[in-house]
């Protein structure tokens, strides 16, 4: 992870201290990685493959592309808009109105490019499983670091000398799993 933790200023009587700036440079970091950005033609080969199967309109296909990507991946209105315009532009799909909004269709020739080689959506592309588990991670991070602070605002002595020694050999054990071949 880019941006390691600041231990160069690490002061032993300053314990809750630094195990609060601790805590909040953990969250920060994992917070920054929750989301997976994806490359421009993503959401281009999301939205045929989308189409491919029914019509829909724009922020159904936000929303499809989010939970078939279990959360780790919403594309922005700000990416998928512009790609439909472009889409229709192309002649690969038409936009018909209806109740205030566009309802999206592959033309045939739109059905041809979905049909295409290099058309595999992120949900079903090999790897797609990784996109998913990088979410698992800093969500499991934030909890723990959330579980930490609290034990360090709650706890006893005893508890926190319990806790701390639990997180020194998660950290262990963390480090382990990357030694395995």
């Amino acid at each position: 992870m880019s941006g390691s933790f600041k231990t160069s200023s690490f002061d032993p009587s300053k314990g809750a201290e630094n195990m609060w700036q601790a805590m909040d440079q953990l969250r920060s970091q994992f917070e920054k990685r929750v989301g997976t950005r994806m490359g421009r033609g993503d959401v281009r080969v999301s939205v045929l493959a989308l189409l491919k199967e029914e019509p829909m309109h724009g922020y159904q296909i936000i929303r499809e592309i989010e939970e078939r990507t279990e959360g780790s991946w919403k594309p922005s209105a700000g990416s998928v808009y512009p790609t439909l315009q472009l889409l229709a532009d192309e002649g690969l799909i038409t936009a018909e109105e209806s109740n205030g909004r566009k309802t999206y269709t592959l033309t045939d020739a739109g059905r041809e490019a979905a049909e295409g080689p290099d058309v595999t959506p992120p949900w079903e592309a090999t790897g797609a499983r990784d996109i998913h588990a990088m979410g698992e991670l800093p969500k499991a991070g934030i909890n723990l670091a959330q579980a930490a602070a609290q034990v360090g605002r709650q706890g006893t002595p005893e508890q926190v000398k319990e806790a701390a020694s639990v997180l020194d050999e998660t950290r262990r054990r963390m480090y382990a799993i990357l030694a395995q071949d």
